[in-house]
């Protein structure tokens, strides 16, 4: 950037000395009138076309082509820079940069994805989907225009440097997910994530159970093996194939499923709800939906709780219904 800059203030120097030279050659060569030596080195310089203000002598039309010469030289040298600055992407990629700020600084609360390779890809369709906003890391440029998404925004950057996750805007975000090929990185990622915002919940991938211990030492709240994680499905669709099938249907994956799974925070339950048995909740009589899972503070799973459990602080509800019923559900509790 610094040699383009150089480059532009040369051509602009040597087009202003082109000027003065002439101003100066027309003057004192031919004895025209200042007024008349601006006049023929601009038209000169520019090459307009117009006629000379008074014949010029042998010596008057010598330093007009050698005037011409070096302005089309100087034309030649400033187009090169300009082809050579619009190929580099300066300007678009500043403006485009802005833009990517600004965008940020307005995220609050949203996910930040390191790494855009088939587990980020995939990740980032989950998210999309459900309209989450998302800072997407990557090395290498990323054509934001194929995914048109106004949730997501994909920063060109190393995700290892603090600065990165800083303009990714770290300090505001709710998750980090880490899905970099590399357990080295992973691992540099969660300790300089943890150290720069201490309570934003990071998921990181890893290869093995060696690196899972590492990676949980180092900060991260979750690990995920897909290895291991697609060799158990396999096992699972030999062993059990109606219950996969059936857990696919529950999933995520497609939002016009007849039925659905959501989680329930203590948080997004309204106020009158806190502190309440499940019983007292009453959600199968208000919105039809079926408490089947809950998370105590501690983080222990319960199935099929009991119905005199309390919701308290740090306590999640697992609730099954259909579409509908979720629409209920969280227009009860003001869920978007």
């Amino acid at each position: 950037m610094n040699t383009i800059r150089h480059k532009i203030i040369l051509a602009i120097s040597l087009f202003v000395l082109l000027l003065f030279m002439g101003v100066v050659g027309y003057h004192y060569l031919t004895m025209f009138s200042w007024v008349d030596s601006v006049y023929m080195t601009v038209i000169t310089a520019t090459t307009v076309g117009f006629g000379e203000v008074q014949p010029l002598d042998d010596t008057g039309k010598i330093f007009t082509v050698i005037l011409i010469l070096f302005s089309i030289g100087i034309y030649g040298y400033g187009v090169s820079i300009l082809s050579e600055f619009l190929l580099n992407n300066s300007i678009f990629e500043n403006i485009i940069h802005k833009r990517m700020e600004n965008k940020i600084n307005k995220f609050n609360n949203h996910i930040i994805l390191a790494g855009f390779g088939r587990v980020g890809k995939t990740v980032y369709r989950k998210l999309e989907k459900y309209n989450k906003k998302v800072v997407v890391i990557e090395k290498v440029y990323v054509d934001a225009a194929k995914y048109n998404s106004k949730s997501v925004v994909f920063l060109k950057g190393d995700a290892t440097k603090d600065e990165i996750l800083l303009k990714a805007g770290i300090m505001n975000a709710s998750t980090l997910i880490i899905s970099l090929g590399q357990d080295a990185d992973n691992l540099f990622i969660v300790l300089s994530a943890r150290q720069l915002n201490p309570n934003i919940h990071i998921i990181s991938r890893a290869t093995n159970d060696i690196i899972k211990k590492k990676l949980k030492l180092a900060g991260a709240d979750q690990v995920i093996l897909p290895y291991k994680i697609g060799g158990e499905y396999m096992a699972s669709l030999l062993l059990s194939p109606d219950l996969v099938e059936f857990m696919q249907h529950l999933s995520l994956e497609d939002r016009n499923v007849k039925t659905n799974l959501e989680e329930i925070s203590f948080e997004d339950c309204p106020e009158e709800y806190h502190n309440k048995t499940i019983k007292e909740l009453n959600l199968r009589q208000l919105t039809g939906c079926t408490i089947i899972g809950y998370k105590n503070p501690e983080g222990d799973y319960i199935i099929n709780p009991d119905p005199d459990i309390k919701i308290v602080k740090n306590s999640n509800i697992i609730v099954l219904g259909q579409v509908d019923q979720i629409r209920k559900l969280n227009k009860l509790f003001n869920i978007k």
